[in-house]
Protein backbone atom coordinates (compact mmCIF):
# COMPACT_ATOMS: atom_id res chain seq x y z
CA UNK A 1 0.00 0.00 0.00
CA UNK A 2 1.03 3.39 -0.69
CA UNK A 3 0.42 5.51 2.84
CA UNK A 4 0.25 9.15 3.52
CA UNK A 5 1.98 10.18 7.11
CA UNK A 6 1.33 13.99 8.12
CA UNK A 7 3.81 14.85 10.80
CA UNK A 8 6.01 11.76 9.90
CA UNK A 9 9.24 13.56 11.23
CA UNK A 10 7.66 13.48 15.15
CA UNK A 11 7.83 10.48 18.09
CA UNK A 12 5.11 8.19 16.28
CA UNK A 13 5.52 9.32 13.10
CA UNK A 14 8.91 8.57 12.50
CA UNK A 15 8.54 5.05 14.72
CA UNK A 16 5.05 3.91 12.50
CA UNK A 17 6.95 5.06 9.15
CA UNK A 18 9.63 2.54 9.71
CA UNK A 19 6.75 -0.12 11.11
CA UNK A 20 4.98 0.11 7.85
CA UNK A 21 8.39 0.30 5.72
CA UNK A 22 9.73 -2.99 7.14
CA UNK A 23 5.86 -4.75 6.29
CA UNK A 24 6.90 -3.84 3.00
CA UNK A 25 4.41 -0.46 2.69
CA UNK A 26 5.52 2.54 0.62
CA UNK A 27 5.30 5.44 2.67
CA UNK A 28 4.82 9.37 1.58
CA UNK A 29 6.25 11.59 4.53
CA UNK A 30 4.85 14.63 4.93
CA UNK A 31 5.81 17.48 7.57
CA UNK A 32 6.43 20.68 7.90
CA UNK A 33 9.82 20.20 9.36
CA UNK A 34 11.40 18.27 6.17
CA UNK A 35 13.38 19.90 3.35
CA UNK A 36 11.92 17.98 -0.11
CA UNK A 37 13.66 18.17 -3.18
CA UNK A 38 10.94 19.63 -4.72
CA UNK A 39 11.39 22.44 -2.40
CA UNK A 40 7.72 22.77 -0.95
CA UNK A 41 6.46 23.74 2.72
CA UNK A 42 4.73 20.62 3.77
CA UNK A 43 1.95 22.42 5.87
CA UNK A 44 -1.24 20.74 6.39
CA UNK A 45 -3.27 23.88 5.76
CA UNK A 46 -1.51 23.95 1.67
CA UNK A 47 -3.96 21.95 -0.09
CA UNK A 48 -2.28 22.02 -3.27
CA UNK A 49 0.65 20.73 -1.28
CA UNK A 50 -1.14 18.17 0.41
CA UNK A 51 -3.26 16.79 -2.56
CA UNK A 52 0.11 16.44 -4.53
CA UNK A 53 1.34 13.79 -2.12
CA UNK A 54 -1.62 12.39 -1.40
CA UNK A 55 -2.27 11.36 -4.78
CA UNK A 56 -2.65 7.89 -5.21
CA UNK A 57 -2.44 7.11 -1.19
CA UNK A 58 -4.53 3.89 -0.07
CA UNK A 59 -4.79 5.49 3.37
CA UNK A 60 -3.54 8.28 5.68
CA UNK A 61 -2.18 8.81 9.08
CA UNK A 62 -2.86 12.34 10.10
CA UNK A 63 -0.52 12.89 13.15
CA UNK A 64 0.58 16.44 11.91
CA UNK A 65 -0.49 18.74 14.81
CA UNK A 66 0.37 22.10 17.27
CA UNK A 67 1.07 19.15 19.73
CA UNK A 68 1.86 20.96 23.37
CA UNK A 69 -0.58 21.79 25.88
CA UNK A 70 1.52 24.93 26.48
CA UNK A 71 1.88 25.77 22.86
CA UNK A 72 -1.79 25.94 22.24
CA UNK A 73 -1.66 28.37 25.46
CA UNK A 74 0.70 30.59 23.71
CA UNK A 75 -0.92 30.67 20.60
CA UNK A 76 -3.75 29.37 20.38
CA UNK A 77 -4.83 31.07 17.04
CA UNK A 78 -1.87 29.02 15.26
CA UNK A 79 -3.34 25.70 17.79
CA UNK A 80 -6.87 26.05 15.96
CA UNK A 81 -5.31 27.17 12.70
CA UNK A 82 -3.26 23.93 12.61
CA UNK A 83 -5.29 21.43 14.39
CA UNK A 84 -8.73 22.03 13.25
CA UNK A 85 -8.53 23.88 9.65
CA UNK A 86 -5.32 21.66 9.13
CA UNK A 87 -7.22 19.06 9.51
CA UNK A 88 -10.39 20.29 7.66
CA UNK A 89 -7.70 20.14 4.36
CA UNK A 90 -6.54 16.84 5.33
CA UNK A 91 -9.92 15.76 4.95
CA UNK A 92 -10.64 17.83 2.03
CA UNK A 93 -7.81 16.06 0.04
CA UNK A 94 -8.85 12.90 0.83
CA UNK A 95 -12.50 13.46 -0.33
CA UNK A 96 -10.97 15.08 -3.39
CA UNK A 97 -9.09 11.61 -4.25
CA UNK A 98 -10.90 9.60 -6.98
CA UNK A 99 -10.50 6.62 -4.46
CA UNK A 100 -10.60 8.42 -1.48
CA UNK A 101 -7.88 6.56 1.03
CA UNK A 102 -8.67 5.73 4.26
CA UNK A 103 -7.90 7.93 7.23
CA UNK A 104 -6.46 7.36 10.77
CA UNK A 105 -6.29 10.85 13.22
CA UNK A 106 -4.51 11.01 16.25
CA UNK A 107 -6.80 12.65 18.47
CA UNK A 108 -5.07 12.83 22.45
CA UNK A 109 -6.59 12.31 25.98
CA UNK A 110 -6.61 15.82 26.35
CA UNK A 111 -10.18 16.14 24.81
CA UNK A 112 -11.55 14.82 28.18
CA UNK A 113 -10.11 17.13 30.63
CA UNK A 114 -10.30 16.33 34.37
CA UNK A 115 -12.71 13.80 34.02
CA UNK A 116 -14.64 13.18 37.38
CA UNK A 117 -14.38 9.35 36.86
CA UNK A 118 -11.20 7.62 36.64
CA UNK A 119 -10.34 5.32 35.08
CA UNK A 120 -11.56 6.79 31.60
CA UNK A 121 -13.45 4.97 29.09
CA UNK A 122 -13.90 6.34 25.69
CA UNK A 123 -17.51 7.35 26.92
CA UNK A 124 -16.41 9.89 29.02
CA UNK A 125 -17.72 13.66 28.13
CA UNK A 126 -14.82 15.42 25.88
CA UNK A 127 -14.22 18.58 28.49
CA UNK A 128 -11.48 19.84 27.68
CA UNK A 129 -9.07 22.18 29.72
CA UNK A 130 -6.78 23.75 27.54
CA UNK A 131 -6.51 25.24 23.74
CA UNK A 132 -4.68 21.96 22.29
CA UNK A 133 -7.64 19.51 23.90
CA UNK A 134 -10.29 22.01 21.99
CA UNK A 135 -8.40 21.66 18.88
CA UNK A 136 -8.28 18.11 19.18
CA UNK A 137 -12.23 17.63 20.02
CA UNK A 138 -12.93 19.95 17.28
CA UNK A 139 -10.83 17.68 14.79
CA UNK A 140 -12.57 15.11 15.95
CA UNK A 141 -15.82 16.18 15.33
CA UNK A 142 -14.32 16.97 11.64
CA UNK A 143 -13.47 13.31 10.73
CA UNK A 144 -16.69 12.18 12.46
CA UNK A 145 -18.67 14.46 10.05
CA UNK A 146 -16.48 12.76 6.82
CA UNK A 147 -17.83 9.61 7.66
CA UNK A 148 -21.22 10.79 6.20
CA UNK A 149 -19.44 11.74 2.96
CA UNK A 150 -18.12 8.45 2.56
CA UNK A 151 -14.83 8.39 3.97
CA UNK A 152 -13.30 5.73 6.27
CA UNK A 153 -12.17 6.87 9.02
CA UNK A 154 -10.51 6.32 12.78
CA UNK A 155 -9.86 7.86 15.46
CA UNK A 156 -7.11 7.37 17.90
CA UNK A 157 -6.56 9.43 21.37
CA UNK A 158 -3.26 8.87 22.46
CA UNK A 159 -1.73 8.95 26.07
CA UNK A 160 1.41 10.06 26.77
CA UNK A 161 3.66 8.20 24.38
CA UNK A 162 7.26 8.29 25.10
CA UNK A 163 10.02 6.15 23.76
CA UNK A 164 12.89 7.10 21.61
CA UNK A 165 15.38 10.29 21.62
CA UNK A 166 13.47 11.66 18.48
CA UNK A 167 10.98 13.31 21.30
CA UNK A 168 10.55 16.98 22.63
CA UNK A 169 13.70 17.03 25.63
CA UNK A 170 11.36 19.12 28.04
CA UNK A 171 8.10 16.03 27.58
CA UNK A 172 8.01 14.55 31.14
CA UNK A 173 10.17 11.36 30.72
CA UNK A 174 12.81 12.28 28.03
CA UNK A 175 13.36 15.62 30.35
CA UNK A 176 13.15 13.43 33.93
CA UNK A 177 15.45 10.65 32.72
CA UNK A 178 18.26 12.81 31.21
CA UNK A 179 18.16 14.97 34.25
CA UNK A 180 18.45 11.91 36.64
CA UNK A 181 21.20 10.49 34.17
CA UNK A 182 23.30 14.21 34.65
CA UNK A 183 22.98 13.70 38.26
CA UNK A 184 20.83 17.20 38.01
CA UNK A 185 17.36 18.56 39.75
CA UNK A 186 14.42 16.89 38.44
CA UNK A 187 11.48 19.40 38.13
CA UNK A 188 7.98 18.15 38.37
CA UNK A 189 4.88 20.13 37.86
CA UNK A 190 2.84 19.04 40.38
CA UNK A 191 3.53 15.65 42.45
CA UNK A 192 0.05 13.77 42.68
CA UNK A 193 -0.25 14.78 38.90
CA UNK A 194 -0.36 11.14 37.55
CA UNK A 195 -0.56 9.87 33.35
CA UNK A 196 -0.98 6.68 31.67
CA UNK A 197 2.45 6.63 29.84
CA UNK A 198 2.47 4.32 26.85
CA UNK A 199 5.93 3.02 24.84
CA UNK A 200 5.53 4.37 21.07
CA UNK A 201 5.96 1.01 20.02
CA UNK A 202 3.03 -0.39 21.22
CA UNK A 203 1.36 2.63 20.02
CA UNK A 204 2.58 2.31 16.64
CA UNK A 205 0.67 -1.39 17.21
CA UNK A 206 -2.10 0.19 17.88
CA UNK A 207 -2.18 2.10 14.65
CA UNK A 208 -1.50 -0.67 12.59
CA UNK A 209 -3.90 -2.67 13.71
CA UNK A 210 -6.60 0.09 13.28
CA UNK A 211 -5.41 0.24 9.49
CA UNK A 212 -5.89 -3.24 9.26
CA UNK A 213 -9.55 -2.51 10.15
CA UNK A 214 -9.94 -0.07 7.59
CA UNK A 215 -8.28 -2.34 4.95
CA UNK A 216 -10.49 -4.97 5.88
CA UNK A 217 -13.82 -3.46 5.31
CA UNK A 218 -14.43 -2.04 9.06
CA UNK A 219 -16.56 1.69 8.23
CA UNK A 220 -18.13 1.83 12.02
CA UNK A 221 -14.77 2.09 14.18
CA UNK A 222 -15.78 4.65 17.78
CA UNK A 223 -13.28 6.48 19.03
CA UNK A 224 -10.32 4.27 20.55
CA UNK A 225 -7.55 5.31 23.20
CA UNK A 226 -4.81 3.95 23.89
CA UNK A 227 -3.51 3.30 26.91
CA UNK A 228 -2.40 1.01 29.56
CA UNK A 229 -5.37 1.58 32.49
CA UNK A 230 -1.83 2.11 34.99
CA UNK A 231 -1.58 5.23 36.33
CA UNK A 232 1.82 6.99 37.08
CA UNK A 233 2.24 10.35 39.54
CA UNK A 234 5.04 12.50 38.23
CA UNK A 235 6.99 11.71 41.62
CA UNK A 236 6.90 8.14 40.72
CA UNK A 237 8.83 8.70 37.21
CA UNK A 238 11.10 10.96 38.62
CA UNK A 239 11.83 8.05 41.22
CA UNK A 240 11.93 5.51 38.39
CA UNK A 241 13.88 7.73 36.40
CA UNK A 242 16.35 7.89 39.38
CA UNK A 243 17.02 3.91 39.52
CA UNK A 244 16.75 3.38 36.00
CA UNK A 245 20.01 5.94 35.81
CA UNK A 246 21.38 4.59 38.99
CA UNK A 247 21.77 8.15 40.54
CA UNK A 248 20.52 10.14 42.84
CA UNK A 249 19.05 13.78 42.48
CA UNK A 250 16.66 16.17 43.96
CA UNK A 251 13.21 16.07 43.38
CA UNK A 252 11.74 19.23 43.02
CA UNK A 253 7.87 20.13 43.04
CA UNK A 254 6.73 23.13 40.91
CA UNK A 255 2.78 24.50 40.89
CA UNK A 256 0.80 23.00 38.10
CA UNK A 257 0.28 25.46 35.23
CA UNK A 258 -3.35 26.50 34.82
CA UNK A 259 -4.16 24.56 31.89
CA UNK A 260 -2.36 21.38 33.11
CA UNK A 261 -5.07 18.27 34.01
CA UNK A 262 -4.85 17.51 37.54
CA UNK A 263 -4.62 13.60 36.18
CA UNK A 264 -5.17 10.57 33.42
CA UNK A 265 -5.62 7.06 33.37
CA UNK A 266 -7.98 5.39 30.60
CA UNK A 267 -9.14 1.90 30.62
CA UNK A 268 -7.73 -0.18 27.15
CA UNK A 269 -10.78 -2.35 27.17
CA UNK A 270 -12.18 -1.20 23.76
CA UNK A 271 -8.83 -1.13 22.48
CA UNK A 272 -8.48 -5.02 23.18
CA UNK A 273 -11.62 -5.73 21.94
CA UNK A 274 -11.66 -3.87 18.59
CA UNK A 275 -8.27 -4.14 17.78
CA UNK A 276 -6.83 -6.94 19.46
CA UNK A 277 -4.36 -4.77 21.15
CA UNK A 278 -2.88 -4.28 24.54
CA UNK A 279 0.23 -2.22 26.13
CA UNK A 280 3.17 -4.66 26.09
CA UNK A 281 6.34 -2.89 27.21
CA UNK A 282 5.82 -1.65 31.08
CA UNK A 283 7.21 1.99 31.82
CA UNK A 284 10.18 0.00 33.64
CA UNK A 285 11.38 -1.61 30.78
CA UNK A 286 10.54 1.26 28.46
CA UNK A 287 12.49 3.48 31.20
CA UNK A 288 15.18 1.51 30.60
CA UNK A 289 15.43 1.04 26.79
CA UNK A 290 15.11 4.94 26.48
CA UNK A 291 18.00 4.97 28.89
CA UNK A 292 20.19 2.84 26.58
CA UNK A 293 19.20 5.02 23.84
CA UNK A 294 20.24 8.45 25.41
CA UNK A 295 23.38 6.56 26.94
CA UNK A 296 24.93 5.66 24.24
CA UNK A 297 24.10 9.22 21.99
CA UNK A 298 25.98 10.70 25.18
CA UNK A 299 29.00 8.31 24.87
CA UNK A 300 28.89 8.91 20.90
CA UNK A 301 29.44 12.77 21.63
CA UNK A 302 32.18 12.53 23.54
Amino acid sequence: MRILITGSSGLVGAELAASLRARGHEVVEYDIARAPADGAVEDIRDLRTLGDRMRGCDGVFHLAAVSRVAWGERDPDLCHSVNVEGTRRVIEAALAEPRAPWLVFASSREVYGDPDILPVTEDAPMIAANHYGRSKAAGEALVDAARGHGLRTAIIRLSNVYGTANDHPDRAVPALLTAAMRGQELRITGQDVFFDFVHVADCVTGMLSTMERLEGGVADLPPIQLTTGIPTSLRDLAQKACAVAGREADIVTLPPRSFDVRGFCGIPARAGALLDWQARISLDEGLARLHRILSAQETAAE
